[in-house]
């Protein structure tokens, strides 16, 4: 870990295998509404934020996945993504807030993720979420480009 900015560069030895799993993972879920992105986007982001919580404050505590499915067909996925976007405003100066506070030992600190059978560190945590920004931009700018907005 070079600091808190390598949110913004993934090492590829580090991501190769995450990249692709979320990529699988990921591709199925996202359709042709760039609203569903947004909110899926804004429920990602502020569960990787509790997970960061919980790394700093446990002894390399079990996270709990959620359904990205089902919560996806939930009734707040029709809401405006305005809200979304606020959410993942606001959680983003929160991270930000927080990994910048950190010392480099820190991201170090560990949490065990039953989904992936993998402790990951809060190291490889904001690469993945660094990561999962760009990835999502990615998809709005493609579907912007394709439907001419």
């Amino acid at each position: 870990m070079q600091g808190y900015e390598s949110v913004m560069i993934l090492d590829p030895e580090i991501s190769d295998e995450a990249q692709q799993e979320l990529i699988d993972k990921y591709t199925s879920l996202i359709s042709s509404n760039g609203g569903q992105v947004v909110h899926h986007v804004a429920d990602s982001h502020m569960n990787g934020f509790v997970r960061l919580k919980l790394a700093l404050t446990e002894e390399n505590p079990t996270i709990k996945p959620y359904d990205e499915r089902r919560w996806a067909e939930l009734a707040d996925m029709t809401l405006p993504i305005d809200l979304s976007l606020a959410i993942v405003d606001s959680v983003h100066a929160r991270w930000d807030a927080v990994y910048r506070s950190m010392a480099p030992a820190q991201f170090t600190r560990t949490f065990f993720h039953p989904e992936l059978k993998e402790t990951l560190t809060l190291d490889t945590h904001v690469q993945l979420y660094g990561w999962h920004s760009r990835h999502h931009v990615g998809h709005i700018t493609a579907l912007r480009a394709r439907e001419g907005w």
